[in-house]
């Protein structure tokens, strides 16, 4: 399988964070709080390790054309990195777009 193959394979999952390390042992604090975040609104998501696959950290920035981890998914969608996960989370729209796709069947959180 080639990595875009690999990649469309995580984001087939309704909610996804591309990150540096786990959500229990985040290795950046840009990860450790946009996975806090999830944790605060009961968000439930998959998580991938980029350090786990050098080839899939690279090629994502290209797929994504975002060039900073994390990486928030929801529905095969990008929502964004650190900065607009936060900004939405503080607003109440996190929890909302969350909501949304668990109500789509494609989530639950």
């Amino acid at each position: 399988m080639n990595v875009v193959e690999r990649i469309k394979q995580h984001l087939a999952s309704p909610v996804v964070l591309f990150m540096k390390g786990t959500p229990d042992f985040p290795q950046c604090g840009f990860s450790a709080q946009v996975a806090a975040a999830l944790r605060e609104v009961g968000a439930k998501y998959d998580s991938v390790n980029i350090f786990e696959d050098p080839e899939l950290r690279d090629e994502l920035k290209r797929y994504s054309n975002w060039p900073t981890y994390p990486q928030l998914y929801v529905n095969g969608e990008l929502v964004g990195g650190c900065d607009i996960v936060l900004e939405m989370y503080q607003s109440g729209e996190l929890a909302k777009v969350l909501a949304t796709a668990a109500a789509s069947g494609r989530a639950a959180g």
